[in-house]
């Protein structure tokens, strides 16, 4: 997969466009093919995008979201070193209540425990 050209998806950071206690922020996510899950892919993408974030646009803290089912995202998320505190599990605001997907966790890091 890394040696062809073919389109897997997508990495990348974005302004969290909605309220919550750690709002302000910036977020970075992942959208991958299915049949490219399990070769790293994720983990190594996500990587070269906190080292940008960190080193060149000096963000001090980019967070991830997803629900507590995701267990290959959050895998994904404890590989870059980014850590998740109950306390800062939220209900989306963007769904309605009782929505099956509506709680989230959230998993920080921070600049300083990036080394690239």
């Amino acid at each position: 997969m890394r040696h062809t050209a073919q389109f897997i998806g997508f990495i990348g950071m974005v302004y969290t466009p909605f309220e919550a206690p750690f709002t302000p922020c910036v977020e970075i996510g992942w959208r991958l093919a299915a049949e490219s899950w399990g070769h790293g892919l994720a983990t190594e993408g996500a990587q070269a995008v906190l080292q940008f974030g960190f080193d060149e646009l000096k963000l001090p803290e980019i967070v991830a979201l997803t629900v507590p089912a995701n267990r290959r995202s959050r895998r994904v998320m404890e590989k870059l070193d980014m850590t998740c505190n109950a306390a800062d599990d939220f209900e989306h605001p963007r769904l309605p209540p009782g929505h099956p997907l509506r709680t989230h966790v959230l998993y920080r890091v921070r600049a300083a425990q990036c080394s690239g």
